[in-house]
Order: structure tokens, then sequence, then C-alpha cells
């Protein structure tokens, strides 16, 4: 009698353990699932958006009862589409202003939307490919934190993960050490390729810029033209109200390739009573992103090869 207890016991030993086990696959299955993370405070909500594949995006209200906001952005060779609806807005409220904010922290702005009736849409397109999206009553924002004054921010899409802000890139970064007296500070330059190939041989295509910081006030017009024959692309890029920039500083236009590499275009150095400047120059690079940051003088040249100081400027499609 004894003898036929212990191989029942066994076997219910080894259904338990097989029990177990399976528990332990079906538990490791569940946790491995790609899961939406969203920052605790909910104040960054910086997503990367795939290729190829329509994203819908929650606009969440802040600040107003009832409000419903959404967008649907598509990414693709040529950018990033973004087509954004809003509807039960407050009946005094006659515009919008949208704008991006990329890992770095960098603002750009995307446009105005205009009200009636409580509804408004609006479609733009944008080369970044990381941000987070925000709608403000400011028609003029430079910078976002917590406390800004915002009517809208974007939700964090299903399966897609927050990426911190100030965190640095990688197919689309590129971290460089900036010496700050005795100090090495980490700066994140966060390039969007601008997807060459598919621009018109011959034919200028208008960019705009945006400046933060100390270019914040001037202006600029960047055109790209790829030449018909060979791999070339000319770059112009035309500054304006040059008298809100500060002086004695160099601004350096850099090519950015996809791999990280460098290529320095051509700088100006802002002296008093300059309103405007043009750099001109042309690349090899198959695809590319135009960076400008601000360098220290060395008696009355740059002598840098390489991005080493602030970005000051954000790079993007005229819609």
């Amino acid at each position: 009698m004894r003898k036929s207890v212990v191989p029942v016991f066994g076997a219910v030993l080894l259904l338990f353990s097989l029990a177990v086990v399976a528990a332990s696959q079906v538990q490791t299955t569940t946790v491995t699932k790609v899961k939406t993370v969203q920052n605790p405070d909910g104040t960054y909500s910086i997503v990367e958006y795939p290729v190829g594949k329509e994203t819908i995006v929650n606009l969440n209200p802040v600040g107003i009862t009832g409000a419903v906001g959404s967008a649907t952005i598509m990414r693709d060779d040529n950018g990033t589409t973004i087509k954004m609806t809003f509807e039960k807005l407050p009946a005094d409220m006659a515009a919008l202003n949208l704008y991006a904010v990329d890992p770095t922290g960098a603002v750009s702005a995307l446009g105005p939307v205009d009200i009636a009736n409580g509804i408004g849409t609006f479609t733009t397109t944008t080369p970044l490919t990381r941000f987070m999206l925000i709608a403000s009553p400011d028609a003029s924002l430079t910078a976002y934190d917590p406390n800004t004054k915002i009517f809208f921010r974007s939700d964090v899409p299903s399966g897609l993960a927050v990426i911190p802000i100030g965190s640095t890139g990688v197919a689309t970064g590129v971290t460089v050490g900036e010496q700050v007296g005795a100090q090495s500070v980490v700066t994140d330059y966060t390039v969007p390729m601008l997807g060459i190939p598919h621009y018109k041989k011959e034919n200028d295509t208008k960019l705009k810029i945006n400046f933060t910081g100390t270019m914040e006030g001037a202006r600029a017009n960047v055109f790209i033209e790829p030449h018909k024959h060979g791999k070339a692309t000319e770059v112009l890029m035309h500054f304006h109200n040059l008298h809100e920039a500060p002086k004695g500083q160099a601004f350096v236009l850099w090519a950015v390739s996809p791999d990280n590499r460098f290529q320095r275009l051509g700088q100006i150095v802002n002296v008093r009573g300059r309103e405007e400047a043009e750099i001109k120059s042309e690349t090899d690079f198959d695809d590319f992103g135009l960076l400008l940051t601000s360098e220290n003088l060395v008696g009355t040249t740059v002598q840098v090869v390489s991005p080493a100081g602030i970005r000051v400027g954000v790079i993007q499609l005229v819609p």
C-alpha cells in the first residue's frame, strides 16, 4: 500500500512542478510585451514615431474642460506629416498656436490654428521624428517647462515609450563634448535628416529655421538645390534681422550625414550694424541635416572643424 502511494505522490509533485513552470512562462510572456511608458507627472510625452505607420495621438486638454483634440501622424522618407483636429473648444477661443518639443527641449513652431464655432483643423509637416505636441495661447513660445501656459499636450500612443527630456539621439542625434572653463559639458545635437534624395533636381526647396537662445529674434531662409549632374547639393542660407543676434559671435552652418559625419558649410561673424548675411556652399552627402551652432571666436576666426558650441537653430520644411 505504501509503495503505491509514493508514485502517486511523485506524479502529483511532477504535475505541480509543470504547472509552476507553465505559470512562470505565461508570466514572462506578459511582462515582455511592449507597453506604453509615461512619465509619472505627464509633463513630457516625447516619443519617436515609427516610419510608414499612421499613428493616432490623443491631445489631452490642460485647464479647459470638455475640449477634445487628436492628431494623425505619418512619418516617411520626406518627413513627418501631422493632421490635427480640435473640437468643443471654448466659444471665446479664436486661435491656438502649435509647437513641437524635441528631446533636447528645443521648441519648433508648427503654426497657428484658426478656430470657428469651437472647431479647428490644421495640417503641417516637420523633419522632426521624435517630439511631443503642445498647443498654447502664446504666439511666440521659445521654451517649454511644466509651468508653460498650454491648452493641449500630446499623449503617449500605445506601444511607444517616452524619451526623457535632454536624452541623446541614436540615429538622429550626435553628442559631443563642449569645453566650458575647466569643465566638459555634454551638448546634444538632434539633427533630423532632410530626405535630400526626394528633392527635385535643379529646383530650390525652401526651408525655414527657428532660432533659439542667443539668436532669438533673428530670421533666416534656407534653400536646398540638388545638382542635376553628380551628387552635389547646393545650400544657401540668408540671414535677416541680425541686429537681434549677439555681436562678436560666430555662427557656423554644418551639414550632418546619417552616419554623423560633419561638413562645415560656412560661417558668419555678427558685427555692429550688420542686418543681413549669407552662407553659400555645397555638400556631396547623399542625405543630410543642417545644424547651426554659435562658436567662440579665436582672434578673428573660428578654429573648429566639428561643432563644439551651442545649437541655436532648428531647421524645418516650410508647409
